[in-house]
């Protein structure tokens, strides 16, 4: 079969992916509301985890130039901080029912995000089929803790279920852009430069927005659970980052 082919089943088997957050549908309502802030916690330790264990790493390896990953690195979290003031989101002063600009963050990261692996899957379509098949695999491992987390996160920021389905899977779609991308420009551009720079974006939404969102509860239980699941998405990304 064409590359071309494979490389569009590829991208939508993926954007496929985020409708794993559809299992909250079938979640009482009250039970949810007690899920979201683990979902959050594990977010961000899927954040971080794929900053620090694959994209960091994966950047040093292609560009051989730290003083440059860092930058760019650096760069990712300037502009999201930048991005964040201008959208004029004040830390704890809405309250959880607006639509707080993290949702919107969160989305144009996960774009971003989608759109390079599009373009890493993409790219090893084109080399070979079957190493485009086990990059797939890997990143889809990936993307499973990460979507189940950025759904939690659009709910707590105040969107409803659906429509933060519906959003989570069109910024998924930016997948099978990339990899049609990549098929198209393939050793003609390079974009080894948007790696540490979403990285960055991952890095500033974690420490900057979800882990004070999950240090605000008085309780002991729920901070150990939190920990806990903030731990769990760091160590599934390192599992990750072993098998690969």
């Amino acid at each position: 079969m064409p590359v071309l082919f494979w490389i569009v089943v590829a991208g939508l088997a993926m954007s496929a992916l985020a409708l794993v957050g559809s299992v909250a549908l079938l979640i009482p309502d009250r039970l949810f509301t007690r899920i979201v802030m683990p979902l959050v916690a594990l977010a961000s330790g899927a954040l971080l985890g794929g900053a620090l264990f694959h994209m960091l790493p994966e950047s040093l390896s292609v560009t051989g130039d730290p003083l440059e990953v860092f930058v760019w690195f650096a760069a990712g979290i300037v502009v999201f901080h930048i991005l964040e003031q201008f959208l004029h989101w004040h830390h704890c002063h809405r309250p959880v029912d607006q639509h707080r600009p993290l949702g919107y963050l969160i989305l144009v990261a996960d774009s971003l995000h989608n759109l390079i692996g599009g373009l890493a899957v993409g790219g090893a379509f084109v080399v070979d089929v079957r190493l485009g098949v086990v990059t797939w695999i890997v990143a889809a491992a990936h993307e499973i803790p990460q979507e189940l987390g950025d759904f939690g996160i659009l709910v707590h920021s105040g969107w409803s279920v659906r429509r933060a389905l519906v959003y989570n899977v069109v910024s998924a779609l930016t997948f099978l852009v990339g990899g049609v991308l990549a098929y198209s420009f393939a050793g003609r551009i390079d974009i080894a430069v948007l790696i540490p720079f979403a990285a960055g974006n991952f890095v500033y939404i974690a420490l900057a927005d979800l882990l004070p969102e999950i240090n605000t509860s008085p309780a002991a239980l729920q901070k150990l659970a939190y920990s806990t699941s903030f731990v769990v998405g760091l160590v599934l990304l390192w599992g990750v980052a072993q098998v690969s």
